[in-house]
C-alpha cells in the first residue's frame, strides 16, 4: 500500500443545495421590504440583484420575457395615471387640456414602477429557478396540506405548461394547413383556431388530474411519506427565521410611520 502523495489536493467541499423553503421564503421577504420601505434605491437594488441573479442561473432567457409581459402595461398604466393626472404635480412640463406631465407625477410614476419590478422580478426569479417537486416535498414535510401544496406547484408550472400546450397546438394546425401572416386579421383568426383547443384540452388535464390525484389519497388526513428528501440545514432554518422577522418588523415601521403621518 503506498502513501498518498504530498502534492494531491483535497477534494473540494460540496456546496449546500438551497431549500426550496429558503428561497421561497427569501422572495417572499424581498417583496415585502421593498413594497413596506417604497424607496427607489432599494428597489433599484433588487432588480439589479435579480437581473444578475436570473443570469448567473441561466433562467434570464424566461424571466425577462414573462417580466415584461406583465410590467409593460403595469408601467403604461402609472405613466398614464401619475405622469399625466398626478394632482400633486407643480412642475409642469407640458400640459394639453386637462393633462399635465408634471415632474413630481413622473418620478412618482417611475418610483412605483421600480417598485413593482422589483416585487415582480422576485417573484418571477424564485418560480422560475425552483424545483417544483423539491417544493412539495419540502411542504409535506412541513406538516403542510396536500392540495395547497399541489395547488402551489400548478400555479408555479401553469405558464410554462399553456405555452408548452399552445406551441404544439400550433405545430399541429400549421401541419394540417394552417397558415398566420404578419396580419392582424390573420393573427386573430388563429389565435381564435388555437384558444379552443387550448381551453378544452386544459379542462380535459384538470379532470384527469384530479382523478389521478384521488385516486392516490391527496385528500385524505394522516400522516404522510414521501420518496423524494429535501436537504436542510439549521443554517438555513436561521435564514427563514430572519428573512421573516425583517419583513415583519418593514412591515411593523411602515404602519408605524403612515400612522404617524410619515
Amino acid at each position: 500500500m503506498t502513501a498518498p502523495s504530498a502534492g494531491r489536493t483535497a477534494a473540494p467541499a460540496r456546496r449546500e443545495r438551497l431549500n426550496p423553503l429558503t428561497s421561497l421564503t427569501a422572495a417572499a421577504a424581498t417583496a415585502a421590504i421593498t413594497t413596506a420601505a417604497g424607496t427607489w434605491p432599494l428597489s433599484l437594488a433588487v432588480v439589479a440583484a435579480c437581473l444578475g441573479l436570473s443570469v448567473a442561473g441561466g433562467t434570464a432567457r424566461r424571466v425577462l420575457p414573462a417580466a415584461a409581459a406583465v410590467l409593460v402595461p403595469l408601467g403604461l398604466s402609472l405613466l398614464w395615471l401619475h405622469g399625466l393626472f398626478f394632482p400633486e404635480g407643480r412642475t409642469v412640463l407640458a400640459e394639453w387640456g386637462p393633462a399635465r406631465i408634471t415632474q413630481e407625477g413622473l418620478a412618482f410614476a417611475g418610483q412605483r414602477f421600480l417598485q413593482l419590478a422589483a416585487v415582480v422580478l422576485a417573484l418571477l426569479l424564485f418560480s422560475f429557478s425552483v424545483r417544483v417537486p423539491d417544493l412539495v416535498a419540502a411542504l409535506s414535510a412541513r406538516g403542510v396540506q396536500g392540495r395547497f401544496a399541489f395547488v402551489l406547484a400548478s400555479t408555479l408550472t401553469l405558464l410554462p405548461a399553456i405555452a408548452a400546450r399552445a406551441q404544439r397546438i400550433r405545430q399541429a394546425q400549421e401541419s394540417r394547413g394552417l397558415v398566420v401572416s404578419r396580419s392582424l386579421v390573420s393573427r386573430l383568426g388563429a389565435f381564435r383556431l388555437q384558444a379552443v383547443p387550448l381551453v378544452l384540452s386544459l379542462i380535459d388535464d384538470a379532470g384527469t388530474r384530479t382523478a389521478a390525484l384521488e385516486a392516490r389519497g391527496l385528500s385524505n388526513t394522516g400522516p404522510r411519506t414521501s420518496y423524494r428528501e429535501v436537504a436542510d440545514s439549521g443554517r438555513q432554518r436561521t435564514v427563514r427565521i430572519v428573512l421573516v422577522l425583517a419583513a415583519l418588523a418593514a412591515v411593523v415601521l411602515r404602519v408605524v410611520q403612515a400612522g404617524a403621518g410619515g
